[in-house]
């Protein structure tokens, strides 16, 4: 009973001494500080509450004013700062799903400032002087880059392939093969798609194997379409067989029934050149005669998020109508972007040198190297005995659900922390003012310089330095 008499004094003592919200914020370091006052103030009273709170549980936490203060500076840190933020990627995965995907070029990024600033032409006709069409800005653009009759762009392939389904085969059925019923990503899958389209799936062959003859034993006089979707984040390997989008189009047209190809990731440029295999190419798909082909503005062509759509012009028209044009319509950042990452699609050799996503993949180890080891030298400049580190080979992925059978060969370099541990390293990078996303193999973190551009090599340094401390 005396312990616990002991204890409450104690406790009132501290409660005492808990400085009011004013005298808090009359503290100099907490003056001084660089934020809305309306935060500063609900800041400082929720750190005198969890104080208040923490006595009261019996616990005897330090009231001093610059303990107080560091805590109102961090919680005023956390809460000013943006939560979509950039990030270091280290991890080689150049389009990395959970970072923001395919990293945009210079000029894209300034198409977006420069329409974000100011009023812009979104949908006005400079020539007529009247309301014009916010597709106009892209689609001449896209039927020249790829020979299609017509385009139209919505806010993602998803998007797109709703669209496309809605347009064509409501009410119809849509003949589509076993082993193309994938999802797509978050749960979003081929299936469920047709149905929020109106169209009926009608599923032919098996898992690994679908024949010509299963497509043609399928149609009906409600066949609306034919369906090819471009399995990009899975492959069957072994005893599979698949109908080709040249095969799947002649039997198409020879029964008056369109084809629809969900090609996915839209590589505009000859990856196999580069060691990419295994990844079909918007120019390929349209000149198999497709009637209808989508893909994305935010993998492999490396732009915004977008779902492209090209092919014939009755359908595409068609499209425009439909009411669900509008809920799927991108805005004008969006639009800016794009049409700067596809003006550059102009000159290839252009393309290739200013669109980070194909700068990025096409890298080859002899110019992946010589960067390693200049990482590798601001690490061992900074570096204070709390690490070690080795330039090593090791591999990455295209990622975005592009070539998952593929990995691809890069210069990584490895730290090893000898007084913290690689996962500790590795959740301090994470919470740093910018991010350091890596990964660990080995009990050793890689930093794979495929994914990380060299103005950061001097803060990557420094922050493993501070980092790997005790």
């Amino acid at each position: 009973m005396k312990g616990k008499m002991i204890k409450m004094s104690i406790n009132s003592q501290l409660l005492r001494q808990i400085p009011k919200v004013d005298e808090l914020l009359r503290h100099p370091r907490l003056a001084s500080l660089s934020c809305q006052h309306t935060i500063l103030t609900e800041t400082v009273r929720e750190v005198i509450d969890s104080l208040r709170q923490a006595i009261l549980a019996g616990e005897e936490p330090s009231i001093q004013p610059d303990s107080l203060c560091d805590e109102v500076e961090r919680l005023v840190q956390k809460k000013t700062t943006m939560n979509l933020r950039p990030v270091i990627n280290a991890t080689g995965i150049v389009l990395h799903t959970n970072l923001g995907r395919a990293k945009l070029s210079t000029a894209a990024v300034q198409a977006i400032q420069s329409v974000a600033q100011d009023y812009n032409t979104l949908e006005y006709n400079l020539e007529k002087g009247s309301r014009g069409s916010r597709y106009s800005h892209v689609e001449q653009l896209i039927s020249k880059l790829t020979g299609a009759e017509d385009a139209m762009v919505v806010n993602n392939n998803a998007a797109a392939v709703m669209l496309v389904l809605s347009t064509m085969a409501r009410g119809k059925e849509v003949v589509t093969s076993r082993g193309e019923l994938v999802e797509i990503g978050g749960a979003f899958r081929v299936p469920e798609i047709m149905s929020q389209s109106g169209g009926t799936l009608v599923e032919v062959g098996t898992t690994n194997k679908t024949h010509p003859s299963d497509y043609v034993r399928a149609v009906t006089e409600n066949t609306g379409a034919f369906l090819k979707v471009h399995t990009s984040n899975f492959k069957i390997v072994g005893f599979s067989e698949e109908v080709s989008l040249e095969e799947m189009v002649r039997l198409g047209h020879e029964r008056n029934i369109p084809v629809i190809y969900d090609l996915g990731s839209g590589a505009m440029v000859r990856l196999e050149d580069y060691g990419i295999l295994d990844e079909p190419n918007v120019l390929d798909a349209m000149k198999s005669g497709a009637d209808i082909i989508s893909f994305s503005g935010d993998k492999l062509l490396g732009g915004p998020q977008a779902g492209i759509i090209i092919g014939r012009r009755e359908y595409i028209e068609a499209m425009k109508k439909n009411p669900l044009t509008r809920a799927f319509r991108i805005d004008k950042l969006t639009l800016a972007a794009l049409e700067a990452t596809l003006r550059e699609y102009q000159d290839p050799a252009q393309a290739i040198q200013n669109n980070p996503t194909l700068r990025m993949i096409t890298a080859t180890m002899e110019t992946l190297v010589p960067k390693g080891e200049q990482l590798l030298a601001e690490l061992q400049r900074t570096c204070d005995g709390s690490y070690t580190v080795e330039l090593t080979e090791d591999f990455g992925q295209v990622g975005g659900g592009s070539v998952p059978t593929q990995m691809i060969r890069s210069s990584v370099v490895a730290v090893e922390p000898t007084l913290v541990s690689p996962d500790v390293l590795e959740q301090r990078l994470r919470r740093i003012s910018l991010p350091i996303i890596a990964r660990i193999s080995k009990d050793r973190l890689l930093l794979d310089v495929r994914t990380i551009e060299e103005h950061h090599f001097s803060y990557i340094a420094e922050s493993i330095r501070d980092c790997c401390q005790k």
